[in-house]
C-alpha cells in the first residue's frame, strides 16, 4: 500500500535542486502554521524561515546548495520558527553522485511537546524514586548506626525489632529497584516473557492464602474458579506480580469482600484462540469516572497517597507483553473491578 506524505506523523518538506519547495505535507503545515499550498513553489528559506537558538538564520549557516560537497545533511536539532516556536529539525542532502550538486533537500520536522512530556515524566520518576528511597535508607542508616554504637545497651528483643525493621526497609528498597528495572524494560520493549505452564487457579489460591497467613479474615475473600480452564502458558513470576498487585490494591484500598474470578475467555487479539480471564473486584468506594483513563499511567495513586504509583503501570506492561489486555471499571457492588485476559500462549511460542 502506498504511503502518502500527508499520512506521515512528522512534518516533511522537500526542496528541488533550485531550492524550491516541491513537497510540504499536512504535518509540516500543522507544525509551522503555514498552509501547504502557500509553501509549494516558494524558496526553502521562505517556506521554513528557521533560526538557531542564537537568532541566526539557519539556512544561511547550513548552506545546503553551496556548502561543503561532502555534506550529507545535519542531525536533528532544536531550531526556531517565527515567534520563537521551537521545533526539532533534521535534513538530508540528496546527491546523484558523491560530491555532486545537491538535487533535493529533505527536511523532517517534529514538535517538541512529546519530548517535553517525556522529560517531565523522567523528572517525576527521578523525584519519586528519590523520595521513596530516602525514607527506608534513612531508617536503615539510623538503626545500623545505633546498633553499632550502642550494641551492649539493648536487649535481645530490642535488637531483633531493629533488625526486623532494617530487613523490611531493605526489602522495600529492593522492590523499588525491581519496579524501576521493569519500567525500563517495558518502555524499551525488552520485557522478557519466559513461558511455562501456569495453573492460574492454584496461583490465585496461593496469593489468597498468603493474605490469610498475614492475619486477614477468611471471609474477606471469595474465590470463584470455573471448570475446564484452558491450559495456560505464561511467565509464572510475572503473573504472580500481576496477582499480587491487584489483590493488594483491592485489600488495601477497597472494602468489603474481595472477589477473584477465573474463567475461560476468548483471546482479545486472535479471534477463536482460547484465553484465561481473571477478575478482581472489591466493594470499596471505587475509582472516580474521571480517573478511569489514568489508572494504568505512571504515578497514579488515586485519592490516597502511599506507594510509588508504578504498580498498575507495570501490571499493564506485563499483561500486554503476554498479548493480553487489562481493563478497569466499576464493580456491581460499587468498588473497583480489574479484569485481565491472557491468551493461552501455546508451547510453540516458547523462545
Amino acid at each position: 500500500m502506498e504511503v502518502r506524505p500527508d499520512d506521515l506523523p512528522d512534518g516533511l518538506v522537500v526542496a528541488d535542486s533550485g531550492g524550491r519547495v516541491v513537497c510540504f505535507n499536512a504535518a509540516a503545515a500543522r507544525i509551522t502554521g503555514r498552509p501547504g499550498n502557500e509553501a509549494l513553489g516558494s524558496p526553502l528559506q521562505t517556506a521554513l524561515p528557521l533560526e538557531d537558538l542564537d537568532g541566526r538564520r539557519w539556512w544561511q549557516l547550513a548552506d545546503p546548495y553551496h556548502g561543503l560537497a561532502i555534506a550529507n545533511g545535519h542531525p536533528e536539532r532544536n531550531l526556531l520558527l517565527p515567534g520563537g516556536h521551537e521545533v526539532l529539525v533534521a535534513a538530508r542532502y540528496v546527491r546523484s553522485r558523491p560530491r555532486g550538486p545537491v538535487e533535493r533537500v529533505v527536511v523532517t520536522l517534529r514538535g517538541t511537546e512529546a519530548r517535553r512530556r517525556t522529560e517531565r515524566s523522567h523528572a517525576e520518576l527521578i523525584a519519586t524514586v528519590a523520595h521513596e528511597l530516602r525514607s527506608p535508607l534513612t531508617s536503615v542508616k539510623g538503626f545500623t548506626a545505633t546498633l553499632l554504637a550502642k550494641w551492649e545497651r539493648f536487649t535481645d528483643d530490642q535488637k531483633r525489632l531493629m533488625l526486623e525493621t532494617v530487613d523490611a526497609d531493605a526489602h522495600r528498597v529492593t522492590r523499588l529497584i525491581a519496579e524501576l528495572l521493569d519500567i525500563s524494560r517495558i518502555d524499551s520493549g525488552r520485557l522478557e516473557i519466559r513461558r511455562q505452564p501456569v495453573d492460574m487457579a492454584a496461583a490465585v489460591r496461593r496469593h489468597v492464602e498468603g493474605h490469610l497467613a498475614a492475619g486477614r479474615p477468611a471471609d474477606r475473600f471469595d474465590i470463584r474458579i470455573a471448570d475446564a480452564l484452558p491450559d495456560l502458558w505464561a511467565d509464572a513470576d510475572k503473573i504472580d506480580q500481576v496477582l499480587a498487585n491487584l489483590l493488594e490494591n483491592a485489600v488495601r484500598h477497597g472494602a468489603g469482600t474481595v472477589t477473584i474470578e477465573v474463567e475461560p475467555a476468548s483471546s482479545p487479539r486472535e479471534p477463536g484462540e482460547k484465553a484465561t480471564a481473571v477478575t478482581v473486584s472489591d466493594e470499596g468506594p471505587g475509582i472516580p469516572e474521571e480517573s478511569m483513563s489514568r489508572v494504568f499511567t505512571r504515578f497514579w495513586r488515586g485519592s490516597r497517597r502511599g506507594g510509588t504509583g508504578l504498580g498498575l503501570y507495570i501490571v499493564k506492561g506485563i499483561v500486554e507483553a503476554h498479548g493480553g489486555v487489562i481493563t478497569v471499571n466499576r464493580a456491581p457492588a460499587g468498588g473497583a473491578r480489574f479484569r485481565f485476559i491472557l491468551p493461552v500462549g501455546a508451547p510453540a511460542f516458547l523462545a
